[in-house]
Order: structure tokens, then C-alpha cells, then sequence
């Protein structure tokens, strides 16, 4: 019974973390964006011990900061971090390129195909949460064709971690990736072309951290004066 009752609390802390990342990852959340816990607890229906035990997992990953007297709030990765968050995703990511044969792919071509359908939809709007959401998910999705779970839950990590990084640091207003370079992985992938497929993915994620503009920093000082008139 015992074992139980620990299992269904690691279930629903589990919940609520995922829960919480997910939003940051669709920048639902933005960095540096306090999450109350009462607020939480209400909009999720949980239990106020389990939120805690989610933020603090969450702080564990550095998705979260928690400090005394001030609670918990959504990351600001600094330049430096995000430079580095980037170095582990091109390791991550050649390290799952690798391990997709065209068996993979043709195993799982219909999710495949779906989701590529769903980005060249979503690209093709103007809904910006949409696009996000299915541009870092073809990320997740080749960790999952992988086969390789612990690789596939590094990338998660790091791709709620990135989704701050483009938050902060995005050059403009253009997403942060592109259809068409997902689908020159896709393509390689099928045909077995494993040494093209890693060139496209990490010029890709060359690409992406491109658009960052690295060298400013994470929390600009405000113009008060600015920011406050006509109100």
C-alpha cells in the first residue's frame, strides 16, 4: 500500500512539472515570470505539497530559480549558459541522428509525416505558440525514433532550456526554426545517409544559435519613464 501511495505522488509531482515545462516551452511562460503557488495549485487541482516537490524538480534542472523570500520564478539563462545549452544539444542531438536507421523511420513514418504536416501548417500561420510548439517538437520526436530514452530525456531538458534561451535572446520576431531543415534530416535519415543527416541537423542548430543575440544581456535595465507613460 505504502509503495503504492509513493508511486501515485511521483505520478502527479511528474504531472505537474511536465505541466509547467511544457508551458515554458511554448513561451506560455516567460523567463523570469513568477509562478505563484496558489495559482498553480488552483489551475491544476494539486496538492500544494506536490507543486512544491514539482518546482523543486524543476529548480534541480535549472528550469526554475527558487530563492528565499521571493519564491519561485521562470529562468533567465545568461549568455554564457545558453552558449553552452547549445554546445550539449549539438553532443545530444548528433549523439540521436546516429542512432535512427531508415528502419526507424519507416516504423514510425506515419507519426513522421503527421507532425511534418503539422509544421508546415503551423508555419504557415501566424500563430506563434503553435509554431514553437511544433518546431521543438520534431527535436523531441527524433529522440523518441531514437529508441534511446535517455538521450531522448537530455533533449527534453535542454529544448525547455532553449525555449528560454530564444525567449531572451531572439533576434526579431522570425521562428526559431525551419520546416524545410527538418525535413533535409528526414530525408537523409530515410536513405541512410547518417553522415548527411548530422551535417544538417548541426548546421541547423548553428542556425538557430545564429539568431541569438548573445552578447546582450539577459535583463536590459528599464526606462521607467518609457514604460510608464500614457498609463
Amino acid at each position: 500500500m505504502k509503495g503504492k501511495t509513493v508511486s501515485s505522488k511521483q505520478q502527479e509531482v511528474q504531472r505537474i512539472a511536465e505541466m509547467i515545462a511544457k508551458a515554458i516551452a511554448q513561451h506560455r511562460l516567460r523567463p523570469g515570470a513568477r509562478l505563484v503557488e496558489a495559482q498553480i495549485v488552483d489551475t491544476l487541482q494539486a496538492n500544494r505539497n506536490h507543486v512544491q516537490a514539482a518546482l523543486q524538480r524543476l529548480a534541480m534542472q535549472r528550469i526554475v530559480d527558487i530563492e528565499p523570500n521571493r519564491g519561485a520564478t521562470v529562468a533567465q539563462p545568461s549568455a554564457r549558459e545558453a552558449r553552452e545549452i547549445f554546445a550539449a544539444r549539438r553532443a545530444v542531438e548528433r549523439a540521436i541522428v546516429e542512432a535512427i536507421s531508415p528502419a526507424h523511420i519507416d516504423q514510425h513514418r506515419a507519426r513522421i509525416e503527421q507532425h511534418m504536416r503539422n509544421e508546415r501548417e503551423a508555419t504557415a500561420s501566424t500563430d506563434r505558440q503553435a509554431i514553437v510548439r511544433e518546431l521543438s517538437e520534431f527535436h523531441l520526436m527524433l529522440g523518441e525514433v531514437s529508441g534511446n530514452q535517455v538521450l531522448a530525456d537530455i533533449l527534453g531538458n535542454l529544448m525547455v532550456r532553449s525555449s528560454l534561451i530564444v525567449a531572451l535572446y531572439q533576434r526579431g520576431d522570425s521562428p526559431p526554426c525551419a520546416s524545410d531543415e527538418h525535413q533535409a534530416v528526414i530525408e537523409a535519415l530515410r536513405l541512410g545517409d547518417t553522415e548527411t543527416a548530422v551535417r544538417e541537423m548541426i548546421e541547423h542548430l548553428d542556425e538557430l544559435e545564429g539568431q541569438l543575440a548573445l552578447e546582450e544581456s539577459a535583463a536590459p535595465e528599464v526606462n521607467l519613464r518609457q514604460a510608464l507613460a500614457g498609463l
